[in-house]
């Protein structure tokens, strides 16, 4: 197949194997000398090992622990305050002390019954709201940012009204359809770690680092991989360490995979997180002043959380041009499990902060939402929050104006409340959210950081394969990315291969995150292809290499904040309708419509499925999943415990894309997979509240938060 026009869907490089249940995951993998391995983990939040006593094993059956580890014993992410193997302090329940390793998995879990570790136990920190009380001691990152608080100050003085609000959202669960799982070969020359991942060089770097060996010592390979949404990001790199130092200490091949239960309790989250909002209004409600302070709860580890502040305060203040802005936030240190990468990387509690705080701004005013927010959206060539640029053009008020159509969004909101008039127990309700993301690393982070390199190569008989780092975890880039080579070729689709990334055979393309595949690798690929296409020899073996050249931007400044963060936005708005059972506060989705601008669609199909997953995922947020930790226990240990959003669940979603080529991606691409989830929590939490006539200063909303905020609300009408 030819590809004329990029967008057109084609069959996804791995429909057949999928669909058919024919395409092997690690857990399929069996080999001859394998055995399995299961963590002994830490039982109390946080407390000092005292003493560690084995039962008797069998013969083949074996303990690893922090001795067995050639190198540091810390897993290299940003700061080393990760233990492999915990070996003198715990600092959350399920902290992994030591590896038992055998043949049987059911004759390993009854051992691991037998194990006895001794305590010193101390006191834990289990809330945000302790670690807030307690900030001086646990902060792990911070920043600031913004117009100085004293001139805040004088502008609050003469302000009408001085609005504050405070906002808090919850834990989310990546609920990927595979669980965890990672698999050291053992080999006398290597150690080859194959598993389920988004970040081959993010593991090599752990696994050198822990193993203190040389570069062609390690080889990482991706398995096929049954979702990520960055849960695959940063622990992946533990996991594999585990199962290398055990190979490399048992001279055997180490399987470690997780059962549901495992995944939901030890795994990283979704940062809960406590916005607090301060703003100065006129008499007219326009804004004149706003002041954010966010705080994340980042667990017991650091891992990626000073990252994830960064984007949460990048996007502190929406899709809006705020006069007199300022922002600070924190990432503190909680004994609870760490929480780390999702699915738009700290965007999604910002802008359910935000697109709250300004519903609320209007209420105050009587003015619709929607209208009052439309008064501050940026524009092309406005300054961000961060003293950088909105270069490219925004589309959001076409976008607005379609959907406003489309929705029917003014006669609904008229008939809603006429419905609402005549009905006692249910109300219905129309809501909207107005966002963007950032594609790309934030800051220097492409140019300083990742350097990213990519490689075609064409082999004697003119088969053209991709060499890059990048996994495919069901977001579709084995088939955009072939697409990209074979447009910049003009060769068939079905010509293309892309085989599984494996650290031996490919340079370090960048990790699979941040909505930077496409727009980055997609580019570099494009330019490769270009200039494979020009040099073509028949029957001649050739490679083209390129590297990740940064286009000329404000240059970022990580102390101070300022610069252009991000080379490009996406952009998106959500209308979302509700029906709310105010006998049961039971909330049911009538219809959702999306507006989207990504630059160019690389693949019609695969687009639509990130716009219905990311919507799915993001209103669960918003008003279904709930997880809850108490006293450092994560407290749902299922799927069904948990409540994720089923097909019952999701109705109509009517989408549309708009075409706006960004220069500098391929065909005019840009990021996609994160800003589809972003929308989803702010629009339903704006349709439950025109619903009920009532503010929410929280997500989910679940059934007992509207219950309780019904019974509040008549006592106050009492």
């Amino acid at each position: 197949m030819n590809l004329k026009d990029i967008s057109t869907s084609v069959p996804k490089k791995d429909h057949k194997g999928k669909v058919s249940g024919q395409l092997p995951y690690i857990s399929d993998k069996k080999l001859e000398n394998m055995v399995y391995g299961v963590l002994y983990r830490s039982p109390i939040a946080y407390g000092k090992i005292q003493s560690i006593l084995l039962p008797h094993l069998p013969e083949g059956y074996e303990a690893v622990g922090a001795d067995h580890i050639p190198g540091p014993n810390y897993v290299k992410i940003i700061k080393e305050d990760q233990p492999i193997f915990a070996n003198e302090w715990v600092h959350y329940i399920g902290e992994p002390i030591l590896m038992l390793v055998g043949k049987e998995l059911d004759i390993l879990y009854s051992l691991l019954k037998e194990v006895t570790v001794e305590f010193e136990e101390h006191r834990a920190v289990y809330t945000l709201d302790e670690a807030i009380k307690q900030k001086s001691t646990s902060t792990m990152a911070s920043y600031e940012f913004g117009e100085s608080l004293d001139s805040i100050s004088a502008i609050e003085q003469g302000a009408h009204h001085i609005i504050e609000e405070e906002f808090d959202t919850g834990y989310q669960e990546h609920v990927y359809l595979e669980p965890q799982g990672m698999l050291a070969i053992y080999k006398e020359d290597e150690i080859v770690v194959q598993g389920s991942m988004q970040c081959l060089y993010y593991i090599k770097d752990a696994l050198l680092s822990a193993l203190a060996c040389g570069d062609d010592e390690v080889r990482v390979i991706q398995s096929p991989t049954g979702g990520g949404f960055g849960g695959k990001e940063d622990f992946p790199s533990m996991m594999a360490c585990h199962v290398a130092v055990a190979a490399r200490a048992l001279k055997k091949s180490v399987m470690l995979v997780f059962d549901r239960s495992e995944d939901m309790v030890v795994t990283t989250k979704r940062h809960p997180a406590k916005l607090k909002y301060r703003t100065a209004i006129d008499k007219d409600g326009n804004i004149l002043s706003m002041c954010v302070d966010i705080f994340l709860d980042g667990g017991a580890n650091a891992g990626l959380s000073s990252v994830v502040l960064q984007r949460a305060l990048i996007n502190s203040a929406g899709v809006y041009k705020i006069p007199h802005f300022h922002a600070k936030g924190y990432v503190l240190k909680t004994n609870t499990v760490p929480n780390g990468a999702f699915r738009g990387f700290g965007a999604p509690q910002s802008f359910a902060g935000i697109e709250g705080h300004m519903s609320h701004l209007s209420n105050l005013v009587k003015i619709d939402p929607l209208e009052y927010k439309r008064k501050y959206l940026v524009k092309q060539g406005d300054p961000t929050i961060t003293k950088g640029k909105f270069h490219e053009p925004i589309l959001m008020n076409d976008m607005i104006e379609d959907l406003l159509k489309v929705s029917d969004y003014k006669k609904k909101k008229e008939a809603f409340q006429h419905f609402n008039q005549q009905n006692q127990r249910y109300k219905k309700g129309i809501g909207a959210s107005l966002f963007l993301h950032g594609c790309g690393f934030t800051g220097s982070g492409e140019k300083d950081h990742i350097k990213a390199t990519v490689k075609l190569v064409k082999s004697k008989d003119d088969r053209v394969s991709l060499k890059i780092s990048n996994s495919d975890m069901g977001q579709g880039i084995l088939t955009t990315l072939s697409k990209i080579v074979a447009k910049g070729l003009d060769l068939p689709y079905e010509e293309i291969h892309y085989p599984d990334p494996d650290t031996k055979d490919v340079p370090d393309s960048g990790p699979t995150v941040a909505s930077r595949t496409t727009m980055i690798v997609g580019k570099l690929l494009e330019r490769a292809a270009k200039k494979l296409k020009v040099q073509w020899q028949p029957g001649v073996e050739q490679g083209i290499v390129e590297h990740y050249v940064h286009r000329e931007m404000i240059p970022w400044d990580e102390k101070t904040f300022t610069g252009d963060a991000y080379p490009a936005y996406s952009w998106g708005i959500n209308i979302v309708e509700v029906e709310v059972d105010t006998l049961t506060g039971n909330v049911k989705l009538k219809k959702i419509y999306g507006n989207y601008e990504v630059g160019k669609v690389i693949d019609e199909r695969i687009m639509k499925g990130q716009i219905d997953g990311g919507l799915a995922q993001g209103l669960a947020y918003g008003y279904l999943e709930k997880m809850t930790s108490k006293e450092g226990r994560i407290q749902q240990k299922s799927i069904s415990d948990y409540g994720p959003p089923t097909s019952l669940d999701v109705v109509p979603i009517e989408s549309k894309v708009f075409d706006n080529p960004y220069a500098d991606g391929p065909y005019g691409a840009k990021g996609a997979g994160e800003l589809t989830l972003i929308g989803g929590a702010p629009a339903v939490q704006a349709a439950i509240e025109d619903a009920l006539h009532t503010s929410f200063q929280q997500i989910p909303i679940t059934p007992e938060v509207i219950i309780e905020s019904l019974w509040m609300k008549e006592g106050d009408e009492a």
